[in-house]
């Protein structure tokens, strides 16, 4: 039996479990960001309530923890992105419940950004762009995530991606709109706070 596969896959979780946020913030201010704002240790609450720079050092690392480990099981099976996309998968399951908060976790994007930079550059170079255009239109980050991610598939697919990487893609974006359903409730409300807001 090969055994590369399954520990490719731990190595993925384990990768996204790291809880970037908690760490940076803890590191840099002392306290733990799960008692400020949303409550939630991703990119957005870090960027609220602990600064620009712990906020992008936050989404530096959890791009990457999606974008290593994706690159490393092309590297080990280079002949198909099946085991890519299944530690792809593991990393951002790692990132929204990790061992390490007891399985409580971010919402995925930075580090599903990371995993489909890893898989599919052109499309998400779209996504990324629409995310942008999506927060400066309408001032929130949980716009932009939600836009951002499902045009990625769409993007895919006009990019002629494989079927299983826009089958990924379509996966990613019903978990990312799935996790912003707090959000999508609070934008209904006009309650969801702008990007220099301090709730995530």
């Amino acid at each position: 039996m090969d055994f590369r596969f399954p520990a490719l896959v731990a190595l993925g979780y384990l990768s996204g479990a790291v809880p970037t946020g908690y760490l940076v913030v803890k590191r840099l201010k002392g306290y733990d960001i799960r008692t400020r704002g949303s409550g939630n240790p991703g990119t957005a609450n870090v960027y609220r309530n602990a600064g620009a720079f712990a906020g992008a050092v936050t989404l530096f690392v959890d791009a990457l923890k999606g974008y290593l480990p994706v690159c490393l099981a092309r590297c080990v099976f280079p002949g198909g992105d099946a085991a890519a996309i299944a530690v792809g998968a593991a990393a951002v399951v790692g990132h929204n419940w990790t061992i390490f908060l007891g399985f409580r976790g971010g919402k995925g994007v930075a580090t599903s950004g990371g995993v489909f930079l890893a898989l599919l550059p052109g499309p998400m170079a779209v996504a990324m762009a629409a995310f942008a255009a999506a927060v400066f239109v309408s001032g929130h980050i949980s716009v932009g995530s939600m836009v951002g991610a499902t045009v990625l598939p769409a993007a895919a697919a006009a990019f002629g991606a494989p079927g299983a990487d826009v089958a990924a893609a379509v996966a990613s974006a019903a978990l990312i709109v799935y996790k912003h359903i707090p959000n999508i409730r609070r934008l209904r409300q006009n309650r969801e706070l702008g990007i220099h807001g301090p709730s995530a």
